[in-house]
């Protein structure tokens, strides 16, 4: 019986947080960009390092435009936009319910977020399973797939529409994203 009743006060307080999460959204920018645009889950682990716990980042995603001019918007299953992440050659903002901060770059942006620097430049053709011009890589056929700016990029899922990237200095990091294909 206590079982049952502490299910239904989880339930409730899962139930009470998404309500309060769907009240707590920023308006989707819907300025017009050019490039492309890709969705779907996006997930990312920051290994523990000592006594901290690991941080973890699950969210739908929606990555529009190129690696200089483009939007990333975070989103609950719901649709609620938690989180846009805005940069062009001139500035590099992250918009969230509590207003806007502007970052030097991109690195700086996902460091302060995550706590770790993520690749979002590269991300337009990892996704594309292919590694991004802008910086050096290297064919790892084990993998399968490639290393890039300290990253080892699998390949294995791709014809499922899974990406799985790992950086593994310190602090670990693990990145798996689950496109949508219209």
């Amino acid at each position: 019986m206590k079982r049952a009743r502490r299910r239904v006060a989880r339930l409730g307080a899962a139930l009470a947080l998404g309500a309060l999460i769907g009240c707590t959204s920023i308006p989707r920018d819907e300025s017009a960009l050019g490039g492309e645009t890709l969705a779907g889950r996006l997930s990312v682990r920051v290994e523990s390092e000592g006594s901290e716990p690991a941080r973890a980042l699950n969210a739908a995603f929606e990555l529009r435009g190129d690696p200089n001019r483009g939007r990333l918007d975070l989103a609950t299953p719901f649709g609620n936009v938690l989180a846009q992440a805005r940069w062009s050659p001139s500035q590099v903002v992250l918009a969230t319910p509590n207003g806007e901060t502007q970052f030097a770059d991109l690195d700086a942006l996902t460091r302060k977020v995550l706590g770790e620097s993520v690749p979002v430049a590269a991300l337009f053709d990892w996704l594309h399973g292919r590694p991004w011009a802008g910086a050096p890589s290297r064919a790892v056929p084990e993998i399968p797939g490639f290393e890039q700016l300290g990253w080892s990029v699998s390949l294995a899922g791709f014809d499922e529409d899974l990406l799985s990237a790992r950086r593994d200095s310190r602090p670990p990091v693990t990145l798996r994203v689950k496109l949508d294909r219209p």
